[in-house]
C-alpha cells in the first residue's frame, strides 16, 4: 500500500487562515485517525515531557486520497494546540505530533496552531537575500547559535538566543568590534548555522534556568521537528510563536548585513524512532532496515531515514523548501549525505534553483557514519554531485592540509613532508579529483567535528600536556574532577607572544592553514572562531561540553588582532579577485601554472587574467619549512607587488620585487601580482640569433648571467632565416651578459669558454648573432 499511495500536493500538515483551518496527514495504513484539539500545551514531567494527550475535543478526520486524511475546521484556531489520533489495522491507538508541524509548544510536545504572518518581525515582508553574482563568491562561517553570544565576558543582552544577532555596535573594551558587526568586518557572505530546527536532547522549560542541572547545550543532530526553530534559543519556548519571530529577527539582521544564512539540516536520522515525527504516524515506513529486519544504523546513532521511498523524499523536498521560502533561508548543509540517495539530493537542487533561486547553496558531508542497506551506486559520495547542481565537502584537501583528524598525524601546514601533490589536487578546486567543477567542492581544515584548529595543531605539536588539557568525553573529564576548573586552569596560548602575536609556529601553522583554503579554487569554509584562535581545551566532540567549552571568547580578539586582520585580509583578497574563484575545469587548467612543487613548498600562478580579473599575474606560494625558502619567479617588467606576506595579508600592495627571485618566510604563505597599468621598468630588450652550419638546432639552448636577475636558462623561442632565435629583458643599467649555448642540460657546449655580450650605454634593444664554434658574437643591431 505504501508503494502506491502517494501524494505530491504540498499542502500536508495544518493550512492556517482565521476563517478555517484546514489538516491534511498522510497516514495510508491507518484504519481510523481523529485530530485532537487542545486549549494548552498539557501537563509536563519532571523530565519536560507531555505524556498523556487524552481529553482533548477529538473530531474524525475523512479518509480522502492517495493515503491523505483531511479535515476542515471552520473559524480561528490560532493559539490552540493539536495532535493526531491514529488508529492502526492492528488495533492499537497512538497519539502523533503532526509531521508537519510549522510551530509547536515547548520541548515539542504538541503542534500549534499560529498565524504565522502575525508572527512575521516588522520588515519582514521587505527582507530579501544580499545579492551575490554567483555561488563562487561564498566564504562560509561554520556557527553555533550558542557559542556565538554565550561568552559571560561579553556585552550581548540574548545571551544564546537567536536574538543575539540583532545586537548592533557592541565593542570589547578597546572598541573592536564584536558580534554580528565583526562577522560584516571579517567579510564572510554566508553564516553556516549547526542545526536550529527544533531538536530533542534540551528541556527548553530549563535552559535559562541556572540552578537546573539538566543539559542547556547541544550540537542539535538529534531533530524531532524539522520545520519548526529549536526552542532554548527564544526568549520564551512556551509561546509558540516566539521563535518563530526571533528566528526571522536574526536571518533579517544577518542579512541587512549582507550576510546569507545556510541551515545544517539532519534528514538522514531521528533522535528518537517511536517517539519521532515519522513511526507513529506511518510505522514501518519512514526507516530503512537491514536484510533481518532490524533498523539500519548507518548513522551511528540506532536509525536512518529511508530518503529513497516516495514520501520520506518528498517530506524533505517540502521541508527545504518551506525554509527557503519562508524563512529566507539562502543555503543547507546536509549532514550525513552519504546516507541520502543522490536523487533526493539532485531533485532538491534542481527544485529549489529553478523555482526558488538559483543561488541558494547546497553542500554536505559525501560519506556515512556506518555501514547502510542503502546501495553504493545510490549513495550521495564524492563524486555523484558532478554537474548536478551541489556541492560536498573536500575531506581529501581537509586531511592533506592538517593531518588526521583528532590525533596526531600531520599534513603539509603541520609538519609532514611530501604532500604537496594533494594539496595541488585541492588547489585546483579537485577538478582531476572528483569534480567536474571548483564550485562543487566546499574546502576547509576544521569545522565543530573533531579537534578545532588550534587544538589540532598543539596535538600535532605535542603541546596539548602543557596547555593543560585533559581528556573530555561526554561532557566531562574523564578521570573524574571538574571541566571549569581545568579550563580555567589550563594556557592553551602559552606559546604566543603577546607583543608578536604572529610570530608563534602554532600560529604560523594555522594561518598557512586556512590560508590555503582561502586562497585556493573552490567555496572556502572556516570555523567560527579560527580567526581569533579559538580553542575548545582539547575536546574533540564537544556536544554535550556547554558554555565552558565551546563558547566564543571575544575577549581574544583584542588578544590576537593581528591573526584576525589578517583573516579579513585574505577574505577581502578572495573577494576583490575573481582569479581565485574560477568556475570551471577548463579554466583551470587554461590559467593555473605550477611554478614549484617539491621541498615542503607549493607555488603556483595564475596567469593571463584569470576569470576576467584585474590583474595580469598571481603568484600564491605556501612555505610549510620552518626555514625561509627563495623561490624563482618570471620576470616581470613593472616588477611583482607583494598583497600577502608573513605579517599581513590583504589588497594592497606591501612591497614591489624586482628581481626574479623571491624570499619568503617559513611557515607563511606570499600572494604576489603584476598589474598592467604599473609604471615600466627601463630596459633594454636582447634578442640572440643562433646559427649552425648543420642545421641542427633540437635542445640547444642558452645560458645566461649577470642580467640583472639569477643565472638562468633562455630557450631558443623560433626559426627565422635559418637561424634560432632567443630573447629577453634585461635592466637598462646592464652593460655586459655572460652566456653559454649548451645542449639540453649540459649534455655538451657549443664552446667550452664562458663568451660575453657587450651592450652600449643608452641602447635599448640590442641584437646579437652567435655563430656555432665561436667563442664570439657578433653585433646585427
Amino acid at each position: 500500500m505504501y508503494d502506491t499511495a502517494y501524494y505530491d500536493g504540498r499542502d500536508l500538515g495544518c493550512t492556517y487562515s482565521g476563517m478555517e483551518s484546514i489538516f491534511r496527514l498522510w497516514a495510508p495504513d491507518a484504519r481510523k485517525v481523529s485530530l485532537a484539539l487542545y486549549q494548552d500545551a498539557g501537563s509536563y514531567n519532571s523530565e519536560g515531557k507531555v505524556t498523556d494527550h487524552a481529553g482533548g475535543l477529538e473530531i474524525g478526520m475523512k479518509e480522502w486520497k492517495d493515503g491523505v486524511w483531511f479535515l476542515r475546521f471552520f473559524g480561528d484556531l490560532a493559539g490552540r494546540y493539536y495532535m493526531y489520533k491514529i488508529e492502526g489495522r492492528d488495533g492499537g491507538i497512538r497519539y502523533a505530533a503532526d509531521p508537519y508541524s510549522r510551530a509547536v509548544s515547548a520541548n515539542g510536545a504538541r503542534s500549534a496552531i499560529v498565524d504565522l504572518k502575525a508572527w512575521n518581525p516588522p520588515g519582514w515582508e521587505e527582507d530579501k537575500r544580499p545579492p551575490m553574482e554567483s555561488l563562487q563568491d561564498s566564504v562560509l562561517y561554520e556557527l553555533h547559535v550558542r557559542d556565538f553570544s554565550a561568552d559571560p565576558e561579553a556585552g550581548f543582552k540574548y545571551k544564546g538566543k537567536y536574538k543575539a544577532f540583532t545586537e548592533t555596535g557592541l565593542r570589547d573594551d578597546e572598541g573592536n568590534k564584536i558580534g554580528i558587526d565583526h562577522l560584516e568586518e571579517l567579510g564572510v557572505t554566508h553564516v553556516h548555522l549547526l542545526p536550529v530546527s527544533d531538536f530533542q536532547t534540551v528541556n527548553e522549560l530549563r535552559v535559562d534556568d541556572p540552578d537546573s542541572s539538566e543539559p542547556k547545550y547541544n550540537w542539535g543532530y538529534d531533530p524531532q521537528h524539522y520545520n519548526v526553530p529549536e526552542g532554548s534559543y527564544a526568549t520564551d519556548p512556551l509561546k509558540p510563536g516566539v521563535r518563530i519571530r526571533e528566528f526571522k529577527e536574526m536571518v533579517m539582521a544577518l542579512h541587512r548585513k549582507g550576510i546569507r544564512v545556510i541551515l545544517d539540516v539532519v534528514y538522514n536520522h531521528t533522535y528518537n524512532v517511536e517517539e519521532g515525527p515519522f513511526e507513529p504516524v506511518v510505522p514501518g515506513y519512514y526507516y530503512r532496515r537491514d536484510a533481518e529486519g532490524k533498523l539500519a544504523n548507518g548513522s551511528g546513532v540506532g536509525n536512518e531515514l529511508a530518503t529513497e521511498r516516495p514520501m520520506m523524499r518528498k517530506y524533505i523536498l517540502d521541508s527545504v523548501r518551506y525554509w527557503a521560502e519562508e524563512y529566507h533561508i539562502d543555503g543547507f548543509r546536509f549532514d550525513l549525505m552519504g546516507l541520502m540517495d543522490t536523487d533526493t539530493i539532485t531533485q532538491i537542487a534542481d527544485e529549489i534553483h529553478r523555482e526558488v533561486d538559483p543561488s541558494i547553496l547546497i553542500y554536505g558531508e559525501p560519506w556515512t557514519g556506518g555501514e547502510t542497506p542503502l546501495p553504493l551506486r545510490q549513495q550521495t559520495l564524492k563524486g555523484t554531485q558532478r554537474s548536478k547542481g551541489f556541492s560536498v565537502f573536500n575531506d581529501h584537501f581537509r586531511a592533506a592540509i592538517k593531518g588526521d583528524s583528532d590525533g596526531q598525524g600531520k599534513g603539509f601546514a603541520t609538519g609532514r613532508p611530501e604532500m604537496e601533490a594533494e594539496i595541488i589536487e585541492g588547489i585546483k578546486g579537485a577538478v582531476h579529483d572528483f569534480a567536474d567543477s571548483p564550485l562543487e567542492t566546499i574546502n576547509y581544515v576544521t569545522v565543530h567535528d573533531n579537534l578545532n584548529l588550534w587544538d589540532k595543531i598543539l596535538k600535532t605539536q605535542g603541546q596539548q600536556m602543557e596547555a593543560g588539557f585533559q581528556e573530555i568525553r561526554d561532557g566531562e573529564l574523564v578521570g573524574g574532577g571538574s571541566l571549569r576548573e581545568m579550563v580555567e586552569r589550563s594556557e592553551p596560548y602559552r606559546s604566543v607572544d603577546k607583543e608578536h602575536v604572529l610570530q608563534s609556529e602554532t600560529v604560523k601553522r594555522a594561518i598557512l592553514a586556512n590560508g590555503i583554503v582561502l586562497t585556493s579554487q573552490g567555496i572556502p569554509m572556516i570555523q567560527a572562531g579560527d580567526e581569533l584562535l579559538r580553542t575548545k581545551y582539547g575536546d574533540h566532540n564537544s556536544y554535550r561540553s556547554g558554555d565552558i567549552v565551546n563558547a566564543i571568547r571575544w575577549g581574544n580578539k583584542r588578544k590576537f588582532k593581528p591573526v584576525f586582520d589578517y583573516y579579513r585580509g585574505l577574505i577581502e583578497l578572495r573577494k576583490n579577485h575573481p582569479a581565485f574563484r574560477m568556475t570551471s575545469k577548463e579554466q583551470v587548467e587554461k590559467h593555473l601554472k605550477m611554478l614549484r612543487s617539491e621541498d615542503n613548498t607549493v607555488a603556483y600562478m595564475l596567469k593571463d587574467y584569470a576569470n576576467g580579473d584585474v590583474w595580469k599575474n598571481i603568484i600564491v606560494v605556501y612555505n610549510a619549512n620552518r626555514h625561509e625558502i627563495n623561490l624563482d619567479i618570471p620576470f616581470s617588467l613593472t616588477g611583482w607587488k607583494v598583497a600577502v606576506n608573513s605579517k599581513h595579508a590583504g589588497n594592497e600592495a606591501l612591497d614591489c620585487i624586482v628581481d626574479e627571485e623571491v624570499a619568503v618566510a617559513g611557515l607563511s604563505m606570499m600572494v604576489l601580482y603584476e598589474e598592467v597599468g604599473g609604471t615600466p621598468r627601463q630596459v633594454k630588450k636582447v634578442e640572440i640569433q643562433y646559427e649552425r652550419p648543420d642545421g641542427k638546432y633540437d635542445g640547444w639552448n642558452l645560458w645566461v648571467w649577470g642580467t640583472g636577475y639569477h643565472e638562468r636558462r633562455v630557450d631558443f623561442e623560433r626559426m627565422e632565416n635559418g637561424r634560432a632565435v632567443a630573447s629577453f629583458i634585461v635592466p637598462s643599467h646592464v652593460k655586459r651578459i655572460g652566456y653559454i649555448v649548451r645542449l639540453n642540460d649540459w649534455e655538451a657546449k657549443d664552446v667550452e669558454r664562458d663568451s660575453y655580450i657587450e651592450l652600449g650605454p643608452g641602447q635599448s634593444a640590442a641584437t646579437v648573432l652567435i655563430r656555432s664554434g665561436s667563442e664570439h658574437s657578433k653585433k646585427i643591431s
